[in-house]
């Protein structure tokens, strides 16, 4: 790839062969994977997973996944033990071990594609270097590979598989090709948080592997910088310099909410199936009942994200990857991997509320690497609509993923003029003020926010377009029709609500 982008091919062209090629390989590897499979497993050890998965009732590709998770806690703690303070190659080596381990008990020899991807980025890095056709070559196999993926393993209901930590892995990659380029930039030209994670030295095959197969991350996530990692491996990441960190305590903390979540789930969510959806059960219920089950299954179904992203960022704690500094009174922060604000989350009535404690590490990784970047165009909302976009298709090709993010754009923008009304207008910031008022307030904001947070999470979990028609169908586009009339009729109410000299002015 890298001699044809030198002789001036286009590399859209020839990385979109090599991506494809790579994808048809493991394809033809995979079709050995049953019987040497078989021999390296014993039946009786798959007997077991599928007897507890099935007494836990959940699927046991599920089971191998959180199992998974959970082992990074023993890892880590060897780390934390042996390895900390030891030379930062032998911390790569231990990480990419782990993490192919991770991929293999997964998902057999499919673990072959984030291999096939890694070993690219490493060529790319080291052939093209530190040039913007480097970022467009792996930004063009990266996507092209995911996407592939997607389309080659695509099913019409939610899946385990190697396109799931495919799709963490390929933000990874992308985020290492932009701080690598920005690391022969003028740091003149930089902002400072491009400055902050800039890589401006060259990259081992040992540090880049150990980046993308760090055990704490593989799977699940979160994201983060190589430029942490690398501090991580070299002992850089403690609260106590040149002593073990004190990080046992605030990982715990984390693994004993993520299990607390983990039996809220497992509770909640055998009430609220998400093919209940299309039972002519659901269909004959009355409306305000279909309203309330939207709502309720949009609380319990996000549970399972917030538990793997609380147990895994508990790992990252352990190998002091989620340092982040002292607070103002001197004390330690462990939350350099925090993925989702519990505390927030559960308290937040607005939607931009859910979004800011939700995802965090992607959402900043969004925002870094291609918000902030599109400064260029000059407008806030053209920015956030193509990062949206982005994330949709990064998410997959389904067209559930695309009327998520779009609702999730709608819903945002009216909650930001509904916000800016309330400030403008005398009578409305009265009335929002007054403390009587305060509780009946929020129960009727936390309720209006957490039916139209599953109305727009219906399409992310169905998927396919005949299944969430059905849904919205069944509650006649409630969600569309309030958001779309009131952003039409917002003009009107300022009009009506806010003095014509504020008007004027703005």
């Amino acid at each position: 790839c890298g001699v044809l982008v030198a002789k001036g091919s286009a590399p859209s062209r020839s990385t979109m062969g090599v991506a494809l090629g790579l994808m048809a390989a493991a394809e033809q590897v995979t079709a050995a994977e049953a019987g040497l499979q078989g021999a390296l497993h014993p039946s009786t050890g798959d007997w077991s997973l599928e007897a507890a998965a099935a007494h836990l009732g959940t699927s046991q590709d599920a089971l191998k996944l959180f199992i998974s998770i959970v082992l990074g806690y023993p890892f880590a703690l060897f780390h934390r033990q042996f390895l900390y303070g030891k030379q930062p190659h032998m911390i790569h080596l231990y990480n990419t071990a782990l993490g192919l381990w991770m991929a293999y008990f997964n998902f057999g020899f499919q673990m072959f594609h984030s291999l096939a991807c890694v070993l690219f980025q490493f060529l790319v890095l080291r052939l093209i270097g530190r040039t913007i056709t480097g970022v467009a070559t792996t930004f063009i196999f990266q996507m092209i590979y995911l996407l592939a993926g997607y389309y080659y393993t695509a099913t019409d209901q939610y899946d385990i598989k190697w396109t799931m930590p495919h799709c963490v892995l390929t933000l990874k990659l992308i985020g290492l090709s932009l701080d690598y380029y920005d690391g022969g930039k003028d740091k003149a030209q930089l902002s400072k948080e491009q400055e902050l994670h800039m890589l401006p030295k060259e990259l081992s095959l040992a540090e880049v592997s150990g980046f993308a197969y760090f055990y704490g991350a593989f799977l699940v996530g979160p994201q983060f910088a190589m430029s942490s990692y690398l501090q991580m491996a070299k002992g850089e990441l403690t609260d106590q310099p040149g002593h073990r960190p004190n990080s046992v305590t605030p990982a715990l903390k984390r693994l004993l909410l993520g299990m607390f979540y983990v039996m809220v789930y497992m509770l909640g969510k055998p009430y609220f199936p998400d093919d209940y959806f299309l039972t002519s059960e659901f269909a004959n219920r009355s409306l305000g009942y279909r309203c309330l089950f939207i709502c309720l299954w949009g609380k319990v179904t996000l549970i399972k994200y917030v538990t793997c992203w609380l147990v895994a960022e508990g790992v990252c704690i352990l190998t002091t990857l989620g340092y982040n500094g002292t607070d103002d009174r001197g004390e330690p922060q462990w939350d350099a991997c925090t993925n989702i604000k519990v505390f927030l989350f559960e308290t937040t009535p607005y939607f931009k509320g859910t979004i800011a404690a939700f995802n965090i590490q992607t959402n900043l990784w969004a925002a870094r690497h291609i918000f902030k970047r599109l400064k260029f165009l000059g407008s806030k909302m053209v920015s956030q609509g193509l990062t949206l976009l982005f994330l949709a298709i990064w998410h997959g090709l389904h067209s559930g993923y695309f009327m998520c993010f779009f609702m999730e754009f709608v819903i945002v923008y009216h909650e930001n003029q509904v916000l800016q009304l309330i400030e403008d207008s005398p009578l409305l910031n009265r009335l929002t003020s007054r403390p009587e008022l305060t509780p009946v307030l929020y129960v009727l904001q936390q309720s209006f926010h957490w039916l139209f947070m599953g109305y727009a999470l219906v399409p992310f979990c169905l998927f396919a377009w005949d299944k969430w028609v059905q849904v919205y169908k069944s509650v006649y586009f409630v969600g569309h029709v309030i958001f779309f009339s009131q952003i039409l009729l917002m003009p009107s109410y300022r009009k009506l609500l806010v003095p014509k000299k504020h008007l004027k002015h703005q």
